[in-house]
């Protein structure tokens, strides 16, 4: 085998656990962070086999990485194999002058900053800490460390959210002007306290999610960004910018590659094989410290599986979609008919092979016209 060239890493703790959040987390807990870290590496050593020698990606996600005790997190940096792109996520409040220099020293090369809203009502409503001159002193702090390649979380579809609250929230970011742009529309799980707490608002938000979207899309191409993924974006190629900026530890989940992921909760693909680790932090810890691997849960993919999930990401991405990936779990009848309704492009590539893409207003309706395609 040739190995999954891109590694993902999860670091589950956070200062405090948002009410809109279902990740893999753990609150506080910093005298376990040392002993999670040994697991870490224990797995990791575990899986060796799995990567390739020479990976392509490395990205560190939570919960909040840079939450992690400053002697762990750099211990774990300078075990990590290297990679042309290592991304680490963080929280504003989290990152100092110090922090910042310390991940350029050890090779990390683009953050991915959850900046989520600047406007102070919304990050209350999201129970997060960080206000905006926090964000905007962390991204300064970065900028002086030498990093180049920032991206930005933001959300929208807030409760108590306006338009011109999204405005704002866009203009905020472009004027600091990050290489990436990441932005969700919030996603609260039903049982959750927080929809709980913001039920009826919620659902007065998801009418305007369409109309949010559109917003965001309009303001950031005109602002020069490139529109490369249903919620993602980057600065396009010109003349004062000449890098690939779209992130590739992502493109790499959209365009089906395998991946290895390690750490509580984490997933892997490889090689028609998808396996989940435990989520449950006391049963991977002990484990690992047993010499065990984690107890995780196994799925065969079959090639069938593996076409409709190329199909389903493939077409979240601005760049045709060769069909004869995914011919075989395409309906051709919902295929000519979403192609006269102006949502579905099929066209020929420069080697004469049959392609497929969404147009703009296509991509703007999303995975409803995909799931429309699948056979």
């Amino acid at each position: 085998m040739t190995g999954a060239r891109h590694l993902y890493v999860h670091l589950p703790f956070c200062a405090h656990r948002c009410g809109y959040c279902d990740f893999v987390t753990a609150v506080g807990r910093v005298d376990q962070h040392g002993s999670y870290v040994d697991a870490l590496l224990a797995e990791l050593e575990f899986e060796r086999r799995c990567l390739a020698p020479d990976l392509v990606t490395v990205f560190l996600g939570g919960g909040t990485p840079t939450f992690t005790e400053p002697r762990a997190l750099e211990r774990l940096l300078s075990s990590l194999p290297p990679a042309p792109e290592i991304t680490v996520e963080a929280n504003p409040e989290t990152v100092t002058q110090e922090l910042a220099r310390t991940l350029r020293r050890l090779g990390v090369n683009r953050i991915s900053l959850g900046v989520q809203s600047f406007r102070p009502q919304l990050l209350e409503v999201l129970g997060r800490v960080a206000q905006p001159d926090t964000v905007r002193r962390a991204f300064y702090h970065l900028r002086d460390a030498g990093f180049d390649n920032i991206s930005f979380d933001l959300i929208y579809g807030i409760p108590s959210q306006s338009p011109s609250d999204l405005e704002a929230d866009l203009g905020d970011a472009l004027e600091l002007g990050p290489e990436h742009l990441s932005c969700y529309e919030l996603e609260a799980k039903p049982g959750t306290r927080f929809t709980h707490a913001h039920g009826d608002e919620l659902e007065r938000q998801a009418e305007a999610m369409e109309d949010y979207f559109g917003l965001v899309v309009d303001r950031l191409t005109a602002a020069g960004y490139r529109w490369y993924e249903t919620a993602n974006f980057c600065r396009a190629p010109g003349r004062a910018e000449s890098r690939d900026l779209r992130s590739q530890h992502n493109l790499a989940y959209w365009h089906g590659r395998d991946y290895l992921g390690v750490g509580v909760g984490a997933v892997s693909t490889i090689e028609g094989r998808r396996w989940r680790n435990t989520p449950r932090l006391p049963t991977y810890m002990r484990a690992l410290e047993q010499r065990n691997r984690p107890e995780r849960e196994v799925e065969p993919l079959s090639a069938d599986v593996l076409r409709r999930e190329r199909l389903m990401l493939g077409l979240r991405l601005d760049e045709p979609l060769g069909m004869a990936e995914v011919a075989s779990v395409v309906d051709d009848a919902a295929l000519s008919r979403l192609q006269l309704l102006g949502l579905v492009r099929r066209e020929l590539d420069g080697s004469g092979a049959s392609t497929l893409a969404l147009t703009p207003r296509g991509r703007l309706l999303g995975g409803g016209v995909t799931a429309d395609l699948l056979s």
